[in-house]
């Protein structure tokens, strides 16, 4: 295969798109990267090879997919470059609603539904945004690194016999093609975390309850994963705390049996009372619009309309809107009076919260003292759980700061202006150098 000269009006890459100009269409990465630009010729005939067979090769040799939630979003999602676990879900919802959404948004390689037909949602070569925010054992980011498989159905419900056996089919073809471990098979709840919120002063495990039935020995067994981890890792290691012990009890539960999810299950409620907060029912979907609270008065308001959390009266009921939702990370701002541990809880000072100021200035909480902190002028943005980086340059583009995350909504870029854009919004090759890079870690 011919590559073309490195003189700089071509990058030394097989796919010949011009440096800085749209994608490289065989990486999928932005073809501004130094990795594009700068390769060797013998390096990219090895790279490029080896990918392009990779490419080759059928989505999967034994199981039968459907294409009816096909995403169109698989033309825009990169390569993944590692693949070391696969996630469970369960879709909270009825299988159209779940599939269409999983399709507007690419949030899941597959979805198997009670009748045990598997759709491909997200080509399994490529990202899916399934995970929201995640770690395991001190990684995060786990889209990048994971396949995402939606069972549809509910936290607390069981599957169905022909789901377990799609199920068992599905995982048994991606474990010979990808050697992911049984105790690298987790669910959804066992890896998403929460960042402080008005209830959990610290980033926090119990974000989600999302597939909590599947961590369980018995029913893992049923679609032949035989292992499971002992522990979690990230509580063990003093990163996340625990927000809700009953649900981490069942998680790493070894009884198996189903006693646990009874348990758990029998306390669950969607009314608000006296130790039972709106995060308790509705966990990270509580602020969404498409949660609807009920007062015991009549009145209705969405999550999105609450301002004042502590007001809200003991007998409220709450609905919560079908489909496990990863909400976009907003950036929250500082309210006259208002302190900033008042958002970021008890990280209000760690290096994983930045402050912007206006004018452009950017601090992180390790950075700010007591005083400092209480002097913030209103209208502060923060975010937390997020390392700020750069600048981009024309040698360190946003690909090379942050990633494949370089495009996700709640990545954001601090331009040389002061304004703030959301990563899906940005066209790589127009970011103007200095900008800064914020993004979750």
């Amino acid at each position: 295969m011919g590559v073309p000269p490195m003189d700089g009006s071509r990058a030394g890459c097989p796919c010949h798109v011009p440096a800085g100009k749209g994608f490289c269409k065989i990486l999928h990465i932005p073809a501004i990267t130094a990795g594009h630009r700068r390769c060797t010729a013998a390096r990219l005939r090895l790279a490029c090879a080896a990918l392009l067979l990779l490419l080759a090769l059928p989505a999967t040799a034994a199981v039968s997919l459907l294409d009816t939630y096909y995403s169109p979003r698989n033309r825009v999602r990169p390569v993944r470059p590692s693949t070391r676990f696969i996630i469970l879900h369960t879709t909270e919802g009825g299988v159209k609603g779940a599939g269409e959404k999983l399709a507007r948004y690419g949030e899941a390689h597959y979805m198997i539904d009670e009748a045990g037909r598997i759709y491909r949602i997200i080509d399994r070569k490529r990202v899916a945004y399934h995970c929201g925010r995640s770690m395991w054992n001190g990684r995060t980011a786990l889209d990048s690194c994971s396949i995402g498989i939606e069972m549809v159905g509910h936290h607390n419900k069981d599957l169905t016999a022909a789901q377990y056996r799609a199920l068992r089919e599905l995982l048994a073809e991606l474990k010979r093609i990808y050697k992911v471990p049984d105790n690298r098979i987790l669910t959804h709840s066992m890896v998403a975390y929460g960042a402080p919120n008005q209830w959990q002063p610290r980033s926090h495990r119990g974000r989600k309850r999302c597939a909590m039935r599947m961590a369980l020995n018995s029913v893992r067994a049923r679609f032949g994963v035989m292992s499971k981890p002992a522990s979690d890792p990230d509580v063990a290691a003093g990163r996340l705390v625990v927000a809700d012990a009953e649900l981490q009890r069942l998680l790493y539960s070894r009884d198996g049996s189903r006693a646990a999810i009874a348990r758990y299950t029998a306390t669950e409620s969607n009314v608000i009372g006296p130790g039972r907060s709106a995060w308790d029912v509705a966990r990270d979907a509580y602020n969404s619009a498409d949660t609807i609270y009920i007062m015991p008065n009549g009145t209705r308001k969405t999550g999105k309309e609450i301002v004042n959390w502590r007001t809200i009266p003991s007998g409220t009921r709450v609905i919560i809107g079908e489909g496990d939702i990863n909400p976009v990370e907003k950036v929250q701002s500082l309210a006259p009076g208002q302190a900033p541990s008042s958002i970021a809880g008890a990280e209000w000072n760690s290096a994983r919260t930045v402050y912007l100021l206006p004018g452009r200035k950017w601090l992180r909480g390790d950075e700010l003292t007591q005083k400092q902190a209480a002097r913030l002028p209103p209208g502060t943005q923060i975010l937390v759980g997020y390392r700020i980086d750069g600048p981009i340059t024309a040698r360190r583009p946003a690909f090379e700061i942050c990633g494949l995350g370089w495009n996700e909504p709640d990545t954001y870029y601090l331009m040389p202006d002061g304004s703030l854009a959301a990563g899906s919004t940005v066209d790589p090759a127009k970011i103007p150098a200095g900008t800064m890079v914020l993004f979750k870690n």
